[in-house]
């Protein structure tokens, strides 16, 4: 969360790193509550009560749902290569773009972990990004993303990664939540969110909201304004831009705690992972994010490659609209890097242990006053 220090250990040992993460999280349903089935009792000297075990539940209405947006996100993938007009992709790309920038640079960045501030017209254009991408409000998202980071890879973990990539990338959204989501979701500080007047008017209108931003005007566009064919508009700007846009955010879920280095700390799933950088518009160098997730950047980097979202604030930083952006100073992340890394980090510079002989033989040096 924002604020934490980077000696703060959740569950690790001294030399381990904080348990704290990021993501995109659900859409659809959820409310669902989990049930729970009671083992049978066992006789015990002090008639203890018998615990309660967790049994995964298919929620088949979401496996339904879920099932036929892939299905139709084939189909709209299908028509946009052999029908569809290519001004109609180019809108379905641009509203991927939108959607994902909602979810990135607000719902996560700004809203979930408080790594910058934006003035309220930056903040309502990520509201009306937000709701086009539909991952659920960003008082829920926020909500359970911050769960996710405080019990990172525990039951309490609504996308935990110790369950296979499956469950971590979709299947939790298919079964009812496990109990110590729900109850460890009742722990969190929600009150910043509680007392911001934009996320209470979209939490209100969410359901009159998402269906017109994220359904009814991506698909009459491309038919009122270029004569493309409904078919050819639900399916590509609809149903293959949302579904690609979900699915794309669920990899920061499953693929990033599952595969990459973890220069930063070894101790824990997440990874830097360029795929899903590119993909998720920076949101891939999860190693960095869950070591320091106060970071506006997401990521130790210089420039914007593989990192679109940075590259979005950055903007409107420079217009004014984002401002109080933190970042982590690199003297915290060497340190880091070198107490609990797995050693995949580049080097520093001139002279760090890792640079070779060979390469600082080879260097020029300019203006050179040592001999």
């Amino acid at each position: 969360m924002a604020g934490v220090e980077e000696s703060r250990l959740i569950g690790a040992t001294p030399d381990m790193a904080p348990n704290i993460t990021s993501s995109p999280t659900g859409v659809l349903f959820e409310d669902d509550i989990v049930e729970t089935v009671a083992v049978p009792s066992i006789e015990s000297k002090n008639d203890a009560k018998p615990p309660e075990k967790y049994r995964r539940q298919i929620v088949w209405r979401n496996v339904i749902l879920f099932a036929y947006l892939h299905l139709a996100a084939v189909y709209g993938a299908y028509l946009m290569l052999t029908s569809a007009k290519i001004i109609t992709s180019i809108w379905a790309i641009l509203l991927y773009q939108a959607g994902g920038l909602g979810i990135t640079a607000g719902a996560h960045r700004l809203w979930a972990h408080r790594a910058y501030k934006a003035k309220w017209p930056l903040r309502l254009i990520l509201m009306l990004f937000n709701t086009l991408a539909f991952q659920n409000h960003v008082h829920e998202w926020a909500r359970d993303h911050r769960v996710h980071h405080k019990f990172s890879e525990t039951d309490a973990d609504p996308h935990d990664a110790r369950r296979g990539f499956f469950f971590s990338h979709v299947g939790w959204l298919l079964v009812r939540k496990h109990p110590d989501v729900k109850e460890k979701g009742k722990g969190i500080d929600m009150s910043d969110l509680d007392t911001d007047p934009l996320l209470m008017f979209q939490k209100k209108y969410y359901l009159i909201m998402m269906p017109i931003l994220c359904f009814l005007i991506p698909t009459m566009v491309p038919v009122y304004l270029w004569g493309e064919s409904w078919t050819n508009a639900w399916f590509v700007v609809a149903m293959f831009r949302y579904t690609f846009t979900l699915n794309m955010t669920w990899l920061v879920n499953s693929a990033a705690h599952m595969w990459g280095s973890q220069p930063y700390d070894k101790y824990i799933n997440p990874a830097e992972n360029l795929s899903v950088a590119v993909l998720a518009l920076g949101e891939g160098w999860h190693n960095y994010h869950h070591v320091f997730p106060w970071d506006y950047k997401t990521a130790e980097l210089g420039n914007y490659r593989a990192n679109l979202t940075t590259a979005f604030i950055d903007f409107f930083s420079r217009i004014g609209w984002a401002y109080d952006l933190k970042t982590v100073p690199m003297s915290m992340v060497k340190r880091r890097v070198e107490r609990t890394g797995d050693g995949s980090h580049e080097v520093w510079g001139w002279g760090d242990k890792d640079m070779s002989q060979d390469d600082m033989d080879q260097a020029q040096v300019i203006n050179n006053k040592s001999k």
